[in-house]
């Protein structure tokens, strides 16, 4: 998928956890977490500027997301620090779940394309595809940006109780 395919599908992943967030009453690591899985979701594609990584190599694994999760929740541990243990360890898991499903967005998204991706490698080299659309499908990217909106909006209106 391209940006806008990769965005709907962070969104559409992102949405059930910014929903808990809201309706817990932790409105701004609701919206700091979507932000922050925006900012995440093209991050694997990056792939493509750096010489000797191959695209949909490394960056396309769950052991990507899981090491991206990893660092965010680092970086949610930190900032939550500032206002004791608890709220560290309360962020840092935030962070972890938030940069791991950003990046498992985009390996869901993927997946759907013929191209596919081997999430398990170097443990496995399968690749997995639907191959239900074309990663240059404009349709289907701006589709999968559209239900991400869509599912999102829903969410926060639910979880606001309105």
């Amino acid at each position: 998928m391209y940006r806008a395919g990769h965005y709907g599908a962070a969104l559409v992943v992102y949405a059930p956890v910014g929903g808990a967030a809201l309706a817990t009453g932790f409105e701004t690591a609701a919206v700091a977490g979507g932000a922050l899985t925006l900012a995440l979701a093209p991050v694997p594609d990056y792939d493509q500027r750096v010489p000797l990584i191959s695209h949909r190599g490394s960056t396309h694994t769950v052991g990507f997301a899981l090491l991206v999760g990893l660092l965010t929740g680092a970086l949610g541990f930190v900032v939550g620090a500032e206002t004791g243990l608890a709220d560290a360890a309360a962020a840092g898991a935030f962070g972890l779940v938030v940069g791991a499903l950003a990046i498992g967005s985009h390996l869901l998204a993927d997946v759907v394309t013929p191209m596919g991706i081997a999430p398990f490698w170097p443990l496995s080299s399968r690749n997995y595809t639907l191959a239900l659309a074309r990663a240059d499908n404009t349709v289907a990217n701006y589709l999968l940006l559209g239900l991400g909106v869509a599912v999102t909006v829903a969410t926060a209106l639910i979880a606001s109780g309105r």
